[in-house]
């Protein structure tokens, strides 16, 4: 199953459950986002040729980030650019998601395990502005 969270006609983000599955290949994000997430599936012997990638000039304002969650669950939290609360939901082990836009927060209910792929160099404390998180009580998780 594949989510959009979207908030006034931005996609915040796309959740790709471990249990999606689809033959052959098929992109979810648009062409214009500098983070692009896509799935494969392939049978036996199908042959992908082997290629190099073109230098290609990009411009690349806001940091868009890829998380696997390898094992465990956690809550994501939504935010507007505003910081303004939204909604959350909750991530387990074979998931994955593509934060686009807007705040995000995460609370893990187990121990977890998540890779991150996103795009670099790493700015430290210049490319992010962190805030307060939502309580736990005031959050209204999607379903």
């Amino acid at each position: 199953m594949i989510y959009y969270i979207k908030h006034k006609d931005k996609i915040l983000s796309i959740v790709i459950k471990k249990d999606f599955q689809k033959d052959g290949i098929e992109f979810f994000t648009p062409p214009e986002f500098s983070q692009q997430l896509a799935y494969m599936k392939r049978p036996k012997d199908y042959i992908i040729l082997p290629h190099v990638h073109n230098p290609v000039q990009r411009e690349v304002f806001y940091t868009k980030e890829v998380l696997f969650i390898k094992s465990g669950k956690v809550r994501v939290d939504f935010y507007d650019e505003w910081k303004k609360y939204l909604k959350s939901i909750i991530l387990e082990a074979g998931d994955v998601i593509l934060l686009a836009h807007g705040g995000h927060g995460f609370k893990m209910l187990e121990d977890t395990e998540m890779i991150e792929v996103k795009q670099g160099p790493y700015a430290g404390e210049m490319d992010k502005t962190r805030f307060e998180p939502i309580d736990d009580f005031k959050v209204r998780l999607e379903e």
